[in-house]
């Protein structure tokens, strides 16, 4: 870079407001975006749970192995926010912009893996430890989801871009939408209203489908025109309907680089939670399996939109780097730690104080709202909430250090200090406490309390260490065609 382009370049820097007020500006679109998508899961498992336990361990579990196959690409797209709020806080907003197009590009990548991977659904299911009746709804249910692969993380991307530019609200307007179409088409199709079939579980993976590819619909359709994009981001060197032309590969490998790590972090992290399920939480009982999924749905209540306060505080960092103020973060990663820590507590007292009264709403009823399930899936399913709220704090302190470090860059460490907790840590542990000792629902929960006090303790040091301070995501200059 010239010493005139450099100093076009420090001219054209953001003077970063990262007051509590800022964190808390973006946060509330964040926040509510994330938990309506925690709403749909949540749906997903009240709705389907009528239907017996059968269905709702397999549509809860199905849409978690779902998850499972997405989170590779899911975890390369999030990075989009990081090179966003960088570039828009160095005031390059056409340099933001196409991170917006890569991530894209990777959503379509990502749907042409998820329609390959369909045929090996059943042959992956026959290896698990599953009722042959859980197991069959489950394989439909994956099957129709892995459809709109590429719907779910081009959904995720442009609202990584839009959150990294500062407009959070987007992303909330997608999630509300994805939100009502999915609980509308829940009620229809699941047990038969107003005239539309009854198709259970099936119905369920149908009204995901649909929710998500509006979603993404009204995301990719916003920014491809340039709607509700800040000024700010067209830094004068573009306009926000400018074409593909100013893409190049070297900054799409630039991207796949710093996002691999976080990619491959969520998903063997991941896969090991659901190897935990899958083989070892699975051979317990039925009862104690859909109870446990449950508390794993509800408590994406209040993981969600900690997750948001978390990612408008990842924003503020990559906006603070970017206008090369660094001594910021520290300040930004202390408010934004305090804010989840008081919402995760403040839940994991409402587990403790009456996880029964919660579990009550899943039980299977009849047509006189009746309960028909037997008084065990909310009996254990009650112990099992109540002990999760040990975790709630450990879960706030480590996502707020995860997204801090992801915002800088720093993806490698963490992706190997959480593969190394959840493959050499939480899976000995829990399968000697599970299976050696016998300690079914509350040693899985225990094992769960165990790997996020680590992990948070982990990141927490390595963010003390210093090492995001000296990582360097943008590069200097134009792209290299």
């Amino acid at each position: 870079m010239s010493d005139g382009d450099q100093g076009d370049s420090e001219s054209r820097r953001s003077t970063i407001d990262v007051s509590l007020r800022a964190l808390l500006t973006l946060a509330w679109p964040v926040v509510l975006s994330r938990a309506a998508l925690s709403v749909i899961g949540l749906c997903d498992a009240l709705m389907t749970a009528p239907l017996g336990e059968d269905a709702l361990a397999a549509a809860t579990i199905g849409a978690m192995n779902t998850l499972t196959v997405m989170l590779l690409p899911m975890g390369v797209a999030l990075i989009v926010q990081s090179f966003a709020s960088q570039l828009h806080g160095q005031g390059d907003g056409a340099g933001a912009r196409r991170y917006g197009w890569y991530g894209l590009i990777l959503a379509g990548l990502a749907g042409v893996l998820g329609w390959a991977a369909i045929p090996l659904v059943e042959p992956v299911l026959g290896l698990m430890a599953y009722e042959p009746s859980v197991s069959a709804l489950m394989g439909e249910y994956i099957e129709l989801r892995l459809i709109a692969v590429a719907t779910v993380i081009g959904y995720e991307a442009i609202g990584a871009w839009y959150g990294g530019v500062g407009n959070t609200r987007v992303q909330m307007v997608g999630s509300l939408l994805m939100m009502v179409v999915n609980v509308a088409l829940n009620y229809l199709l699941i047990e038969g209203h107003l005239g539309a079939p009854a198709l259970g579980v099936r119905g369920a993976a149908i009204a995901s489908v649909v929710a998500t590819s509006l979603g993404c619909a009204v995301m990719v359709g916003s920014f491809s025109f340039g709607l509700w994009t800040p000024d700010a981001a067209t830094g004068g060197r573009g306009e926000p309907g400018e074409g593909l032309g100013g893409l190049s590969w070297q900054e799409f490998g630039r991207m796949v680089r710093f996002g691999l790590p976080n990619g491959i972090n969520y998903l063997l992290e991941f896969a090991a939670f659901m190897i935990f399920v899958d083989f070892i939480v699975a051979d317990i009982d039925t009862v104690t399996v859909a109870a446990l999924m449950v508390v794993i749905q509800v408590n994406s209540v209040s993981f969600m939109p900690a997750f948001g306060l978390a990612s408008a505080g990842a924003i503020l960092t990559g906006q603070a780097i970017g206008a090369d103020q660094r001594d910021a973060v520290p300040g930004v990663l202390r408010r934004t730690m305090t804010a989840t820590a008081v919402w995760q507590v403040s839940v994991g007292v409402i587990y403790v104080l009456a996880p029964a009264t919660i579990m009550a709403a899943f039980a299977a009823r009849d047509g006189e709202g009746a309960s028909t399930s037997t008084p065990e899936i909310v009996e254990v399913g009650a112990l099992l909430l109540a002990l999760s709220a040990a975790w709630q704090l450990f879960d706030a302190v480590a996502m707020s250090f995860a997204e801090t470090l992801r915002a800088a860059g720093d993806t490698a460490w963490p992706m190997w200090a959480r593969l190394s907790i959840a493959w050499f840590v939480f899976l000995p542990v829990g399968y000697a406490g599970v299976v050696w000792l016998d300690g079914g629902g509350v040693a899985a929960v225990l094992s769960i309390v165990l790997y996020i006090a680590l992990l948070a303790l982990a990141l927490g040091w390595r963010f003390r260490g210093g090492a995001w301070r000296s990582i360097e995501m943008t590069g200097d200059g134009p792209p290299v065609h």
